[in-house]
């Protein structure tokens, strides 16, 4: 974190993957980036397996050194059943922050067939910086048919994060 004369930025890298939902409820949504997307096939996961905001989060925690999303938010943890993606990326922000760190930014590449990402792009990215209280750029990729995103069975994310020890807590 610091050599004595410098405070070191940190960074993180978070991934996740979930399968659609084999059986939705009929009134199901998919829920990706923050939003909600009616008429698209939702995710399996034990909260609204929001996968690009999982990522951030799980991102934001690596860098700060807390873990990853599993140790913080797992199935284990039955408050967070049903959570919002926005709502345990917020929790993340905030544990690193309490941690002693400011968030420089985060950036998240979805990996998936659909939903297709880049018409709602700006309203992703608003909403996920929006619950980071830090900047969050979204992007998106398919795999060109190859792997369970390529084939259609889920979604994947990848994110990093850049996180900065506040003075105080760096003892500057």
């Amino acid at each position: 974190m610091t050599d004595g004369r410098r405070t070191w930025p940190r960074t993180g890298i978070g991934v996740d993957v979930h399968a659609y939902d084999p059986d939705p409820a009929p009134d199901a949504v998919l829920h990706l980036a923050g939003l909600a997307w009616p008429g698209e096939r939702p995710l399996a996961g034990h909260s609204d397996a929001d996968v690009a905001a999982h990522a951030a989060a799980d991102a934001l925690l690596s860098a700060a050194g807390l873990g990853d999303l599993g140790s913080n938010f797992g199935t284990a943890e039955p408050q967070w059943a049903g959570a919002a993606g926005a709502t345990l990326l917020g929790e993340a922000a905030r544990r690193v922050r309490d941690a002693g760190f400011e968030i420089g930014n985060v950036a998240v590449q979805v990996i998936g067939n659909r939903p297709r990402l880049g018409q709602r792009r700006d309203e992703a990215q608003s909403a996920l910086s929006a619950a980071a209280g830090a900047p969050v750029t979204v992007s998106a990729t398919t795999t060109d048919a190859l792997g369970l995103t390529g084939r259609g069975e889920g979604v994947a994310a990848i994110a990093t994060a850049l996180v900065v020890p506040v003075a105080s807590a760096a003892g500057g």
